[in-house]
């Protein structure tokens, strides 16, 4: 019997950050044989999520190992990861060798901003998908797009889908179902919707008068370099 290779898996990790973008993913991947899990950010100390608590990174950016998947989540926080040098730099220098390059909902800009979407098919959270162009990128439609090494996903909960895609690519789709199946993940939510394809209207309009519209005016300027 061969020994399962060693996968690293480097997330990052930035103030302001979606839990679920991160946590989500990390819980499938983490159980894909072989796979080392890495969380990244500019120094040790805890990271503030948009939950009300704190993630501690196990890696700052000059200890990180080399990635073979590189995942980029999202949150309200990537407007000012956006304008930073460091985080930007990072991402740059890790992509280079990564064997994937992946997102989770607005962490595509993050993507984007460091140049590695122009040309390429993406996908973010419904909220700010008409913004992918700015960033080079035709989006696409999907809850999960695959344009070579680059794969991007939608908003917060898609990263699950993304992992146990990926999950399959590398170790084969018996395992990926074992992983979705040990975590119990069966879909099947309270409410119809979940997607402005599907939800009622009035709820879109609201979400989107309450919270989207100023988010995406947020991000739009951060990538306008206003």
């Amino acid at each position: 019997m061969t020994d399962t290779p060693s996968t690293t898996i480097v997330f990052l990790i930035f103030p302001g950050i979606t839990q679920l973008d991160f946590t989500a993913p990390a819980q499938a991947l983490s159980r894909m044989p072989g796979a080392v899990i890495a969380g990244a950010a500019a120094t040790l100390d805890p990271i503030a999520t948009d939950s009300g608590f704190s993630i501690v990174p196990t890696h700052d950016f000059a200890t990180c190992p080399q990635a073979d998947i590189l995942c980029i989540p999202g949150g309200h926080g990537v407007a000012d990861a956006l304008g930073d040098v460091a985080t930007i730099d990072f991402i740059t220098r890790q992509a280079a060798a990564a064997q994937w390059i992946t997102s989770v909902c607005t962490g595509a800009f993050l993507l984007g901003r460091a140049g590695l979407l122009s040309g390429k098919r993406a996908t973010t959270h419904w909220g700010y998908t008409h913004l992918l162009p700015l960033v080079g990128a035709e989006f696409v439609g999907s809850r999960i797009v695959e344009d070579g090494n680059v794969v991007t996903s939608g908003g917060v909960t898609s990263g699950l889908d993304f992992a146990l895609t990926l999950i399959a690519r590398l170790r084969g789709e018996a395992v990926a179902q074992a992983i979705q199946l040990a975590i119990e993940y069966d879909p099947a939510p309270p409410f119809p919707g979940g997607h402005p394809d599907r939800s009622p209207k009035a709820i879109t309009a609201g979400l989107k008068e309450h919270v989207y519209d100023a988010a995406a005016a947020r991000m739009e300027a951060a990538l306008s370099g206003a």
